[in-house]
């Protein structure tokens, strides 16, 4: 990624560097399609019509959202193959959400009880057969998801309220802490295989076995999954860089930043400066493992120790100078989704130089 912050970027501001970018997802479709896997990427990392566009470009069957709200900005757009990964209670409002959805592109949706099979089938009605429903198993993230033996009771119940059970997903979120990729790359694989069998044991017919996250989705080796759904690859961010997910090289967005305080250590101080972006473009994730809130991709050595509003503060290494008052820096968000859902619109450079603008088109579509 080129160092220069262009003269008429105004920070903050988040900027995604291009190549890198196109890099990414051509790396991440050519891997996927190279071991005879779908990919479905996560958009809830990047909410962005344009990056949706390259991904489905570069052989992406469709993509993953979080919410309605979501999958209807997309649809808008003319993507056609959406999968909800979230274990939706529908009311009567989602249903009529559904049903319009249903009717411009391929929907699937999540869930994982028979309660919730039950409710979204009373409320579809007649419709309830348009929409594929996908069994969540928990493969050791512990959030969501049934156990792999607890699918076949959801299932029957969704087929009971007419649903269209058409197969089993998972989400590997352990595999978001040092040392676990590899580990829950195999957890999610034994649970996907123990819930698709059950399935089919019990008569159904299993069309879908999806799984993947950033941090497993590039493991070689045998895997259960038809289809993977990773999000936070498109740009990298400081977790993937310090579980070792990727390298400095690989990070396509950055929030470029002011210095606007500097500090020497004195009277018991720390060696720092404050730059102007704080937790409101930044986000702020942390977990327990993390050395810091965002990394500096020119200072590996630099911490941001703490974030206010509008403000980071940045451990200094004492290698390198303090840089001075208006030095323009980059930082690295720890958790790059939280970022995109801060601004409405992202800079896209080449070489040091605005390319473009972009409307990050579906932020707080929560719901």
């Amino acid at each position: 990624m080129s160092h220069v912050i262009p003269a008429e970027v105004v920070t903050p501001a988040v900027l995604i560097d291009v190549d890198i970018l196109d890099r990414n997802i051509e790396g991440m479709a050519s891997s996927t399609l190279s071991r005879g896997l779908k990919l479905r990427p996560h958009v809830k990392t990047h909410k962005t019509l344009e990056i949706a566009r390259k991904q489905l470009s570069a052989g992406a069957v469709g993509i993953t959202v979080a919410t309605i709200g979501e999958a209807e900005v997309f649809a808008a757009d003319g993507v056609n193959d959406i999968f909800i990964a979230y274990p939706l209670w529908v009311e009567a409002r989602h249903a009529e959400r559904l049903r319009a959805l249903a009717a411009t592109c391929r929907l699937a949706v999540g869930v994982d009880s028979a309660e919730g099979a039950t409710a979204m089938g009373r409320q579809l009605g007649a419709d309830a057969a348009s929409i594929e429903v996908l069994i969540e198993v928990d493969s050791g993230h512990h959030r969501s998801g049934v156990l792999p033996e607890e699918v076949v009771e959801v299932a029957r119940a969704a087929a009971s309220a007419g649903l269209n059970v058409a197969g089993v997903f998972t989400f590997p979120g352990h595999s978001y802490k040092p040392g676990m990729p590899t580990g829950a790359a195999s957890n999610e694989n034994e649970a996907l295989g123990l819930a698709a069998q059950a399935l089919t044991s019990a008569g159904f017919e299993v069309h879908t076995i999806s799984g993947g996250s950033t941090p497993t989705a590039l493991i070689s080796g045998e895997t259960m999954a038809s289809e993977l759904r990773p999000g936070v690859y498109v740009f990298g961010d400081a977790q993937q860089l310090e579980l070792e997910r990727c390298t400095w090289d690989d990070i396509a967005l950055t929030v470029a930043a002011t210095v606007v305080s500097r500090h020497e250590a004195n009277g018991g101080n720390v060696r720092r400066v404050v730059v102007d972006a704080g937790s409101k473009i930044l986000g702020s994730d942390r977990p327990d493992w993390a050395t810091g809130y965002a990394r500096l991709p020119e200072f590996p050595e630099a911490r941001v120790t703490a974030l206010s509003e509008h403000h980071a503060t940045v451990v200094w290494p004492d290698s390198s100078e303090l840089p001075p008052l208006g030095t323009r820096l980059r930082v690295i968000p720890n958790h790059v989704c939280l970022a995109m859902n801060l601004v409405d619109e992202v800079t896209v450079v080449r070489g040091g130089s605005v390319v473009d603008r972009w409307a990050v088109a579906a932020r707080g579509r929560n719901s």
